[in-house]
C-alpha cells in the first residue's frame, strides 16, 4: 500500500467542520475551498506533493510560530489552514488545528 499524507484534527470544532459540515456559517466564502484543500492533503503522498502544489502554498510560518513548528496552507486570499507535521508509531501525519482570518 502507498503511503498518504494521514490527517488528524487537533479540535472537534474543525473535525464537525469536515465530516457534519458543522457551523459552517462561521466560514463564510472559504468553506468550498476548505474541502478542496482537504481533498488535496488526502490525495497527497507525502509532505513534498503539498509543496509542489504551488497555489496552496505550503509553507512554514515565521516567528513563534515558526518554532512551534506550524504550517499553513492557503485557502483563498483572505484565509489559511493552520497544521503541524507530527509523527506516530505509522508515520507521519498532519494534525490540522485552525482556520484562520489572515485580514
Amino acid at each position: 500500500m502507498e503511503n498518504e499524507v494521514r490527517f488528524r484534527f487537533k479540535g472537534k470544532k474543525l473535525e464537525a467542520l469536515y465530516t457534519e459540515e458543522k457551523n459552517a456559517h462561521k466560514y463564510p466564502n472559504v468553506l468550498d475551498d476548505f474541502f478542496e484543500v482537504m481533498a488535496t492533503i488526502d490525495a497527497a503522498l507525502d509532505e513534498r506533493d503539498l509543496y509542489a502544489q504551488k497555489g496552496i502554498r505550503f509553507e512554514k510560518l515565521a516567528g513563534q510560530r515558526g518554532k512551534q513548528g506550524q504550517r499553513s496552507l492557503r485557502l483563498n486570499k483572505q484565509w489559511r489552514l493552520i497544521v503541524t507535521l507530527e509523527e506516530d508509531e505509522e508515520g507521519s501525519y498532519l494534525q490540522i488545528i485552525d482556520i484562520e482570518d489572515y485580514h
